[in-house]
This record gives structure tokens, C-alpha cells and sequence, in this order.
């Protein structure tokens, strides 16, 4: 197995944002860090849609056991994959 067959993919709205770009990563750490960095991003440049999705993410944030409930989805949805 080759290195692109560990590679998988999941999009900035899977992860919770507000766009179809695709991220690539062997792992869930390493694609919460490709979303993440986007997210800065767009936070930077002002992007209405992501930033409605960043307060999305802060309701969620606000409550120990919901967040982690949402990142064990994500890491499962990823493991999925």
C-alpha cells in the first residue's frame, strides 16, 4: 500500500465549516489542522459563511461534553472513511 492509499479526504463542511474544499490526511489529528488552519483563514479575510460556522462551533465549544461528542463523530466519521 502505497502512501496515496492511506490518504483520505473529507471537505471543510464535514468538518463543520461552510465550504466543499477537500482536505487530505492519514490522520484525524492531521486533518483537524488542514481545517483548522483553513478556518484561520477565512476568519482573516472575513468570510461571512465561515465565520457563521465558527459561532456555530462556539455554541458547541461552550459545553465540555458536546464538543466532545462532535469530535468523536468527526473522528468517526473519519475512521469510516
Amino acid at each position: 500500500m502505497n502512501k496515496i492509499d492511506t490518504m483520505k479526504t473529507m471537505t471543510c463542511n464535514q468538518l463543520g465549516g461552510a465550504c466543499d474544499l477537500e482536505f487530505h490526511a492519514e490522520t484525524f489529528e492531521a486533518m483537524a489542522d488542514l481545517s483548522k488552519k483553513h478556518a484561520i483563514e477565512m476568519f482573516q479575510i472575513g468570510e461571512k459563511s465561515h465565520l457563521d460556522a465558527m459561532n456555530k462551533m462556539q455554541e458547541i465549544m461552550k459545553s465540555p461534553e458536546t464538543m466532545k461528542e462532535w469530535f468523536e463523530n468527526k473522528r468517526n466519521e473519519f475512521n469510516g472513511l
